[in-house]
């Protein structure tokens, strides 16, 4: 057992712990720029169709990590400014995205009612390959619940969209603020109406981990492709120091949420090895 004494309930990121954001995103900004661009009945500038139309995966990419850098900027200033007025993840994802299209000269791609359309993208992201079958083996010993910035409908349409069987959908919007404010963290243990001791949060970003240690949860730590926002000599701090209780890795036979079951001493029965057979990629892949 990893963990001493058992944890009762685990806390999940979601974006990038859970999803893979990042290549859910970039396919559909490239498809949706692909119908823009042939379509027979849009009038787009010549400015605007060219720029498009040189529109690499790898550029796509990178307009895909500023959205969610975006993100990320604007909940770390709600969380730390009360007096700022509340906005939801969805209302930012959609004004983050109209800025975007004119600071990369794209504006006019798509009008109002495809940019809203491509903005609910983060409510229809694909899960690692491990999420679905590692959560429900976690379920068979502990609650399982979203803690994410995402608003809950989001959240909801996610859980649905993924198959991933989270007991519990806890967002930030339920305390009026946003992760890593200790409000988060501490609200959705009082949910439960358990001590912070006996929670767990489970990311794969050191950042979110360190705000729910301070707050007297426990760390798992799933290492995902490109998540990290600290350095690598950070990282390996990190992982020196033991402040993570659990650190999961890529490669060696690691299978992300697998292995955290399987860390935890849940011990897969004959349905979840044939379903563990049929996960044809280890977390980690993409």
């Amino acid at each position: 057992m990893a963990l001493s004494p058992t944890p009762r309930a685990l806390f999940f990121d979601v974006f990038g712990t859970c999803l893979d954001w990042r290549t859910t995103v970039v396919r559909e900004l490239e498809a949706q720029a692909h119908v823009a661009l042939n379509s027979a009945t849009a009038s787009l500038a010549s400015r605007v169709r060219l720029t498009a139309s040189d529109m690499t995966t790898e550029r796509w990419g990178s307009f895909a990590q500023q959205w969610r850098d975006g993100y990320k900027k604007f909940t770390r200033q709600l969380a730390s400014d009360p007096t700022m007025p509340w906005k939801s993840v969805d209302e930012h994802h959609l004004e983050s995205l109209k800025q975007l299209v004119n600071d990369w000269q794209i504006g006019g791609l798509w009008n109002d009612e495809e940019l809203r359309a491509i903005s609910l993208i983060w409510h229809r992201l694909e899960p690692w390959a491990d999420s679905s079958l590692g959560v429900s083996m976690l379920n068979k010993l502990f609650y399982t619940c979203t803690l994410s910035n995402g608003n809950l409908s989001l959240l909801d349409d996610l859980r649905t969209y993924s198959t991933i069987p989270f007991t519990h959908i806890f967002s930030a919007e339920l305390f009026g603020t946003y992760k890593p404010s200790p409000r988060v963290y501490l609200g959705a243990a009082e949910r439960l109406q358990l001590p912070p001791s006996e929670c767990v949060m489970v990311a794969a970003h050191l950042n979110d981990l360190k705000a729910a240690k301070e707050n007297g949860l426990r760390a798992v730590y799933v290492e995902r492709p490109g998540e990290e926002d600290w350095t690598r000599d950070d990282v390996e701090k990190a992982r020196q120091d033991g402040w993570v209780d659990l650190w999961i890795s890529t490669g060696n036979g690691c299978q992300g949420f697998i292995t955290v079951a399987e860390k935890l001493g849940i011990e897969l029965n004959a349905a979840d090895q044939s379903r563990r057979l049929s996960t044809s990629a280890p977390a980690g892949s993409s």
